[in-house]
This record gives C-alpha cells, sequence and structure tokens, in this order.
C-alpha cells in the first residue's frame, strides 16, 4: 500500500513541532537554572542576516499551516509574528499542532496532483502538491526546526541528537 499524503504530512509535522516544544521547554529551564534571561533565548540568532530563535518557531508554524492551506480547501488560522517570550512561542507551537490536529485524510485526498503556485520576490515556482510536500514544505521545515535547534545549541542549552530525533524526555 502507498503512502498518503496525509501520512507523509500531518504525522511527521506533528512529531516535529512536539520536539520544539521539549526544546523550548529545555531552553526555559536553561536560562532558569543559568540565571539568563528567556529573552535571550528568544532573540538569540546564529548569524546577523537569519532570523532569531522567534522567527525560527514562527517559520516552522508557517510552514506547517502553508501545506494544509495550499493542498486542501480547509481555511488556516493566521498567527502574527509577535511572540516575545517562550511561553508565547511554545503557545503557537500548541495553536499549530491543535490547528493540524483537525485535518483528517480525507482532506487531503488527491492532493498530490494538485497545482501549487509559490510566489517569491524574485522567483515564482508550480509544482504538484507532491513536489511542494517533497521539495519544499519538508525541507523548509526541517531547516527551521534543525535552526532553531543550532540556535539554542549554540547558547548553551544542554541537548543533543537524542532531543532533535524526540528519543529522549
Amino acid at each position: 500500500m502507498a503512502l498518503t499524503m496525509y501520512q507523509l504530512s500531518i504525522p511527521a509535522l506533528v512529531r516535529g513541532l512536539g520536539v520544539l516544544t521539549r526544546l523550548l521547554d529545555k531552553a526555559e529551564a536553561h536560562a532558569r537554572d543559568n540565571g539568563i534571561s528567556p529573552d535571550d533565548l528568544v532573540n538569540a540568532r546564529l548569524a546577523p542576516d537569519m532570523l532569531t530563535l522567534a522567527g525560527q518557531v514562527q517559520r516552522v508554524s508557517d510552514t506547517s499551516k502553508g501545506l494544509v492551506g495550499r493542498l486542501t480547501s480547509i481555511e488556516v488560522p493566521r498567527f502574527p509574528d509577535e511572540e516575545k517570550t517562550l511561553d508565547e512561542l511554545r503557545q503557537r507551537v500548541a495553536n499549530t499542532v491543535a490547528f493540524l490536529e483537525t485535518v483528517a485524510p480525507a482532506d487531503m485526498e488527491d492532493s498530490a496532483a494538485r497545482e501549487v503556485i509559490l510566489n517569491f520576490p524574485t522567483l515564482k515556482v508550480t509544482l504538484t502538491g507532491e513536489e511542494y510536500l517533497l521539495k519544499f514544505v519538508l525541507p523548509n521545515f526541517y531547516f527551521h526546526l534543525t535552526t532553531a535547534y543550532d540556535i539554542l545549541r549554540h547558547k548553551g542549552v544542554s541537548i543533543g541528537k537524542g532531543d532533535f530525533l524526540g528519543l529522549t524526555a
């Protein structure tokens, strides 16, 4: 039996968002235990031209919701990019998960062949739903999730590969 678009997307995104929540939990504990302002973590970035931790979390959320918006007829909730605390970032992740959990496998039937047009400032790309999932959504989602992990690791949060893979408590 072939995997469905739903099986390839929603469970993976929900799992990744769960990993992100646990990383944010560990970030908060690290800040508390080391007398660091949690704001320093929320606003941390790896390089001056990169998004902050908050921006990475927002892109993980937006990529997840965007998949649903482009591959189904479900209206996607809008979350303004206004999070300034770890609690607000966790709430955004929780809201994203709650939204994804409303998507049923039937909602994504025939989405593999659906046309998806991505408009970037200097580029317009047309993809099938399958190409969109495999060539844009999953790589983009994991890029921003990995970058969030990297920012926290760079700031001294005690996390490792097991945390990223969701294999630790």
